[in-house]
């Protein structure tokens, strides 16, 4: 069985995403990591390049500037990567998403275990998405606990219309694939960088949405949704966590619950009193 990991990359030291971490906790799981990396301004590539790792392999790529609707540069970026893996799975890490150590005997072996189970098209990941600090997370109904990262590398594509994987059904045609549990998380960092660092990548996203970046304000938060964590950071995050100790923030007490908050308000009693996950998902999941 070949494990194949893929990215898409661009100024990623600019914008604050811990890149290196992040390759660094697939390695040991990974026969091969391919990263589309675009046009940048920085040095993410020269430090990528510097690791000198024979599993790594780049393909550069140009980011259309024409593209500025729906996200659809991402979609393309995402599908060079995973076009040009050549793993019976392919695993796919955003550059602000690490594995743990703990969790990579784990993720192989539920590989290994569904590697000829035809009903079984990708392995879903529960999520950590943290916030503001490393102490904390944000869990409610607009944060998708779980997602899949791992597929079978046959008819699996980026959906530009969902920014999630799909697979390929037929002509014109695509669905949400049928996963497994892989018994894992994915720890995001995204929203532990500073908050300048924050608002250069909302730049950045909106633009090729098409959108209306607003400024990054970590205070403006529900903080009915924050929970402490209490568990250990993946161990090649340790440096980059202590850089992210200066990362401070408090509730802004003059913030309006906006129509989503209010939501999850609502629906938080009922998940918890009758164990439902109202959160999107973008899979079928078979247990």
């Amino acid at each position: 069985m070949k494990i194949s990991g893929f990215t898409f990359l661009r100024n990623a030291r600019t914008l604050g995403y811990p890149f290196l971490e992040s390759i660094a906790s697939v390695l040991p799981l990974c026969d091969e990591f391919v990263i589309a990396l675009g046009e940048s301004t920085d040095d993410t590539g020269e430090t990528i390049r510097a690791l000198n790792d024979p599993k790594i392999r780049i393909i550069p790529t140009v980011w259309n500037e024409g593209m500025l609707t729906m996200g659809y540069v991402y979609t393309q970026q995402a599908n060079i990567a995973l076009f040009n893996c050549t793993g019976d799975w392919a695993l796919y890490l955003q550059g602000d998403e690490v594995i743990h150590e703990n969790d990579l005997d784990k993720i192989r072996e539920t590989m290994q275990r569904h590697q000829n189970d035809e009903r079984i098209e990708a392995l879903v990941f529960d999520y950590i998405h943290f916030y503001g600090s490393p102490k904390y997370y944000a869990w409610s109904t607009s944060w998708y606990r779980r997602e899949c990262r791992a597929f079978k590398n046959n008819r699996c594509t980026f959906s530009p219309e969902s920014q999630f994987f799909s697979i390929i059904v037929g002509n014109r045609k695509m669905r949400y694939p049928v996963a497994a549990p892989a018994n894992a998380s994915v720890y995001h960092y995204g929203w532990v960088r500073t908050e300048s660092q924050m608002n250069k990548k909302t730049m950045q996203v909106e633009r090729y949405w098409g959108g209306d970046p607003q400024k990054v304000y970590y205070g403006n938060v529900d903080g009915a949704i924050l929970r402490e964590f209490s568990g250990t950071h993946p161990a090649v995050m340790k440096t980059w966590l202590d850089e992210c100790a200066q990362v401070r923030f408090e509730i802004n007490p003059d913030y309006v619950l906006t129509r989503k908050d209010r939501r999850n308000r609502l629906l938080a009693p009922l998940e918890k009193a009758f164990g439902f996950d109202f959160s999107k998902k973008h899979y079928r999941l078979v247990k």
